[in-house]
């Protein structure tokens, strides 16, 4: 399949304003398409097309509800935007996907994996579980958007291109400054070597190019090493990565011998499951989660099993009655 049309795509992308991460994905499946059908040129598809890539995706490679929806919409999207194609009648829709509670964590394993930890993926896993923060809303967040005097953070463009703010450990306060004046050495060295920009959208480049070199546009996590950006091309520096701290966090639960699935959002779930446990307005914590619709929340009222309002099991009423 030529270059050009898969470029095509990403202008289009772009033009819509999709992010980097979408860009990505949408063009791995698109040219996963491309292959699968021996490299016939999508205008030439139909709908029978699309169905057999995706009964493919679901029964030979037995793929995620959340994946083949992913799948489905970098398609949809490619002949709707691009090819400006619709099919009706297709035989796949968005996959269900499935209702299941989310892990999370006790006080005492959240401690025990931190204390396998080390900077700085221990201070970005405190502010995780502090902060009830998304792992992308961590890796981003610029030394700008911390205010230790009023105790909150500042998220900037969260999911949905949200912003909110949360509240903020008094116990982060220390490490917080001791990272942001560790930022400060590493931003000095690359000023005194011709440097000095951090990465940002395009649109911002634009924008505040001037004011891009300063402290406080520099990511609170820094990458080790600098990078050109994927879009305008300058030299920058961007935040730690994605991987590297999900390795980390890894070995630290092996380490911790916890037997529970643990991710980056795990730390979320344990954050709003442990205030709606102490008490705080359901209304409260879906603001400080950044949650659209309250029923999102209440998922957390399930975990907690707030939901059988003190119900006792008939089996242990049997001690009552044999005595």
């Amino acid at each position: 399949m030529p270059s050009s049309f898969i470029e095509s795509i990403r202008q289009v992308l772009r033009t819509k304003h999709y992010s980097l991460r979408t860009e990505k994905s949408y063009l791995y499946w698109v040219r996963y398409f491309i292959r699968f059908h021996q490299y016939m040129h999508p205008k030439d598809m139909q709908g029978c097309h699309i169905e057999q890539f995706l009964t493919f995706l679901s029964c030979n490679r037995g793929v995620s509800s959340a994946t083949q929806n992913q799948a489905l919409c970098a398609l949809i999207f490619m002949f709707k935007h691009v090819l400006s194609m619709e099919f009706e009648g297709l035989k796949y829709g968005y996959a269900k996907k499935p209702k299941n509670l989310p892990t999370v964590l006790t006080p005492i394993e959240v401690a025990l994996i931190l204390r396998h930890l080390s900077a700085p993926y221990w201070l970005l896993t405190s502010l995780l579980y502090g902060c009830g923060l998304r792992l992308r809303e961590a890796l981003t967040l610029r030394v700008q958007n911390v205010n230790i005097e009023a105790q909150s953070l500042f998220v900037f463009r969260g999911k949905g291109a949200k912003d909110r703010y949360t509240l903020l450990p008094k116990q982060l306060n220390q490490p917080l400054q001791n990272q942001i004046q560790l930022v400060n050495e590493i931003h000095k060295n690359d000023l005194n070597n011709g440097n000095g920009l951090t990465s940002v959208p395009s649109a911002l480049h634009r924008k505040y190019k001037s004011v891009l070199k300063d402290l406080s546009w520099q990511y609170l996590f820094p990458s080790t090493t600098t990078c050109c950006h994927p879009i305008d091309g300058y030299l920058c520096r961007h935040h730690i990565h994605e991987s590297s701290f999900s390795k980390n966090l890894r070995n630290a639960v092996i380490k911790s011998n916890i037997q529970k699935r643990v991710t980056a959002h795990t730390f979320r779930h344990s954050f709003a499951t442990q205030l709606l446990a102490q008490g705080s307005d359901i209304r409260t914590v879906q603001e400080l989660l950044g949650h659209k619709d309250l029923r999102t929340t209440e998922i957390y009222t399930h975990v907690l099993g707030q939901n059988r309002a003190g119900t006792i099991s008939p089996f242990d009423r049997l001690s009552d009655i044999v005595n």
